[in-house]
């Protein structure tokens, strides 16, 4: 909604990764040079960990997007919760081989076929495993047995492993040491700074054609910091809010008063959710004048904002319906038609 408000060609805050949307903060710019240290390398696996939302999957999109397809054949996984045997036909599935089968044998046999196949035409085959924290010991030593696979001495099969922080203890365990001898590299991947949550907002407000409309004020940029520290999906769930918010009140700049106000509704939501889900200990039990004061506030913005929402709703039917007068007087059209078209 608020894209057409501000004449933006698309939402600049979607949480699904977009590497058109990919933003070179410090740590993003370190951790794509170890992951492209390992292509050059061709051999081993680079560990890559963050927190949740830090951007690691968005991280894979770009590093995806720059890969040339002549020299590397990559996929990628993230169902990760599965058992050794279970890895493998994952792995199949990833990179399309066709196996009618469950045997595990049969599987491996076929995935060492694709590599060879791979190698014969000049290519190398990099799977990336995303949330990598939840695969099991059996399963990361599958991996680590496949990166066997080679031939005259040049490997055939390399992964890059994406978890958060959790895996590295994964990875320290002592039945792991020889995939700890196999990685070659390890970073971990950082919340962006206060300057560097500034340039992500406007990079991708850029990216679909803000030109500075709203104006954003800079201690609104400073609060947005401070709420998110720096994790870009917090940052875009709350910019995302903050957008609607301007649209809904027709604003021609974001200041501190409306992002302190979109984060006050995201506080009585979260209440209100939390009351819905909490049980019930007993039908007569009252609830506390605050948290009636929360859940009432609550309910108001939620019902301003409907308003709004079809006040904009009616707005645009009432300028559409005049067009098609103008349009159908201009070109002689009946009255007829033009019932049949406001109707549609």
């Amino acid at each position: 909604m608020y894209e057409e408000f501000y004449g933006l060609t698309a939402n600049p805050f979607r949480l699904t990764p977009d590497s058109k949307f990919f933003y070179g903060s410090e740590g993003h710019r370190k951790a794509m040079s170890y992951l492209k240290y390992g292509l050059y390398q061709g051999e081993g696996f680079i560990v890559i960990t963050g927190g949740v939302g830090t951007g690691k999957s968005t991280l894979v999109g770009q590093l995806f997007s720059e890969l040339d397809g002549n020299d590397i054949v990559a996929a990628q996984i993230g169902t990760t919760q599965v058992d050794a045997d279970d890895c493998i036909r994952l792995i199949c599935n990833a990179f399309e081989i066709d196996v009618d089968t469950r045997d595990k044998g049969d599987l491996i046999s076929a995935f060492e076929e694709f590599l060879i196949e791979q190698n014969q035409m000049g290519k190398r085959v990099l799977l990336v495993v995303d949330e990598a924290q939840n695969m099991p010991l059996r399963a990361l030593e599958e991996l680590r047995m496949l990166s066997n696979f080679n031939v005259g001495g040049q490997p055939l099969f390399q992964s890059f492993l994406l978890g958060q922080p959790q895996f590295l203890q994964t990875v320290a365990h002592k039945d792991l040491a020889q995939l700890q001898q196999r990685i070659i590299a390890s970073y971990k991947l950082a919340s962006m700074s206060a300057e560097e949550t500034e340039q992500y907002i406007r990079h991708r407000l850029e990216m679909v054609g803000w030109q500075n409309y709203p104006a954003f004020k800079p201690e609104a940029f400073a609060r947005i910091y401070d709420k998110t520290k720096g994790v870009p999906r917090l940052i875009n769930t709350l910019s995302n809010r903050i957008m609607l918010f301007a649209a809904l009140e027709e604003a021609s700049e974001v200041d501190l008063t409306m992002v302190e106000t979109v984060i006050e509704d995201q506080k009585n939501e979260e209440v209100v959710g939390e009351e819905e889900a909490a049980p019930v200990a007993s039908s007569a039990a009252p609830a506390s004048g605050d948290r009636l004061a929360k859940i009432e506030r609550a309910v108001t913005v939620i019902a301003r904002r409907l308003e709004k929402l079809e006040d904009r709703v009616t707005e645009h039917d009432e300028a559409v319906h005049e067009l098609i007068d103008l349009a159908m007087k201009a070109y002689g059209g009946e009255e007829e038609d033009v019932a049949q078209l406001k109707q549609a």
